[in-house]
């Protein structure tokens, strides 16, 4: 039984350990979250300027189509040796190089002229953006123990939807200012406006962000004795029962990632991501067509409506992932929200193209997409140790941005087949499915500690 000077001590330590990681949440996430929406708006700009461009170059609706494709493709092959490159360098030194040549290639995609040039630069787009999320991902595993990470990867995450908030009215009133400012159109100033500035924002981050805790001078000695202690418990926790291993025995990459793919709850946790994110993107893709089915009628009435569920879904996710760390849990909070994201589709379809009940729905649906995908994310970092976690993360990310070139293929074809209606309901489908393949992997997981790492099992270590 603790007395009572222990007791203080014990919550002055709790209250301390909280005041530190602030102080670093408050130094890295405004910045990544920035550069987290350049790199989205870099993503899906093209699809603001097919009007424009494709009357310009008398590009068709395949060459789009298939520029949309290629980018995921160079993405998907490249996200795993960016992330193992960015392990063996450090996140600055890779975060720069990426960005500075990711940045170009955008803005140079505003003087293609040929369908083979838009190929190019669009493949090359995808393989260079591969690295960026989840190499921050991996450089916030650095910083946060599994217990703090929810909540870290969320806020990380929410700027994908406020980019999604920005990105209409902001590519819409570039091209619309400048189309006649210059010898260049307005949808490649739009190109070039928001290529470039990445580069900027590249060089800041090698020079305001550091490696590690132990490389940041503005925490004191102390403060990055207590991370690093906080990190090491962690780590003690996630070997807790697994073979020891030496330096004279660390395996190389390549015997790591056969170790991962030979893995059954990776490969799971990989399958459902592969169904949220297939889902995910299907929806937004096919998002502005429903609300107009369902009756939104000018495209300023469209863009304030597909606002709304991308506020839902930044205030959910920080929620959600604050009560999961809050909580110690993870596995539940996800099935919850693939069980929102399904139930806000089914009131979709019951609203019968109803504007005000469908909007409600989709909102609802959002909020737990939104939320679900970083506890999905800080599930498998709780499952990997440091040596594992760079070909993890990027392995299970690859694996899911397949649902970008999937997802929308697939919705086209159950719109098809069955109206709206039918392609929400497929969609229902993916997403219980998401949930159910997350279940069997943390069945199959094993037992260490972490929340919800292998059977539930609790970080007994970090909680003492």
């Amino acid at each position: 039984m603790m007395n009572h000077g222990a007791t203080i001590l014990h919550l002055r330590g709790a209250a301390g350990m909280d005041a530190i990681y602030r102080k670093i949440s408050w130094r890295l996430l405004p910045l990544l979250m920035l550069c987290y929406i350049a790199a989205y708006l870099d993503r899906v700009n093209v699809g603001y300027v097919k009007l424009q461009m494709g009357a310009a170059l008398d590009f068709s609706e395949q060459v789009y189509v298939l520029g949309v494709a290629v980018f995921f493709l160079g993405y998907c092959l490249c996200g795993l040796p960016a992330n193992l490159l960015l392990e063996k360098i450090g996140a600055r030194k890779m975060l720069l190089r990426l960005m500075l040549c990711w940045g170009a290639i955008a803005a140079a995609c505003a003087f293609v002229r040929e369908p083979i040039e838009f190929y190019v630069l669009r493949f090359l787009l995808g393989m260079l953006e591969a690295g960026f999320v989840p190499g921050v991902l991996l450089y916030l595993t650095w910083w946060y123990p599994s217990a703090r990470r929810a909540r870290a990867f969320a806020i990380f995450a929410s700027a994908a939807l406020m980019a999604g908030i920005v990105a209409g009215p902001l590519c819409a009133a570039t091209m619309h200012q400048l189309r006649d400012y210059g010898a260049i159109d307005g949808w490649q100033w739009m190109l070039v406006s928001q290529g470039l500035p990445v580069v900027l924002l590249g060089v800041l981050t090698y020079f305001y962000l550091d490696d590690k805790p132990e490389d940041a001078s503005w925490l004191s000695p102390f403060e990055q004795k207590m991370v690093e202690q906080d990190l090491e418990r962690d780590e003690e926790a996630l070997n807790y029962g697994a073979a020891t291993i030496t330096n004279d025995e660390e395996p190389s990459a390549l015997a790591t990632i056969w170790s991962l793919l030979r893995e059954p709850s990776i490969a799971l946790l990989a399958l459902s991501n592969l169904l949220l994110l297939g889902a995910s993107y299907a929806l937004v893709f096919w998002s502005p067509t429903l609300m107009q089915r369902w009756g939104a009628g000018s495209h300023m009435q469209l863009g304030l409506l597909t606002a709304l569920p991308n506020l839902a879904g930044i205030i959910g996710m920080i929620l959600i992932g604050y009560d999961s760390d809050r909580r110690r849990e993870r596995r539940g909070h996800f099935v919850a929200c693939m069980v929102l994201a399904a139930g806000g589709l089914g009131l979709a379809i019951a609203a019968d193209n109803g504007l005000a009940w469908s909007l409600a729905g989709l909102t609802l649906a959002t909020l737990g997409i939104a939320a679900g995908a970083p506890l999905l994310l800080a599930i498998l970092a709780g499952m990997l140790n440091r040596r594992r976690a760079a070909a993890g993360i990027a392995l299970v990310g690859s694996v899911g941005l397949l649902g970008g070139a999937l997802g929308p293929s697939f919705s086209e074809r159950m719109l098809h087949w069955g109206g709206s209606a039918g392609m929400l309901a497929a969609l229902i489908v993916l997403y219980l499915a998401a949930g159910a393949v997350l279940l069997w992997a943390l069945r199959l997981a094993p037992r260490r500690g972490g929340p919800d790492a292998g059977h539930g099992q609790t970080d007994k270590m970090a909680r003492n």
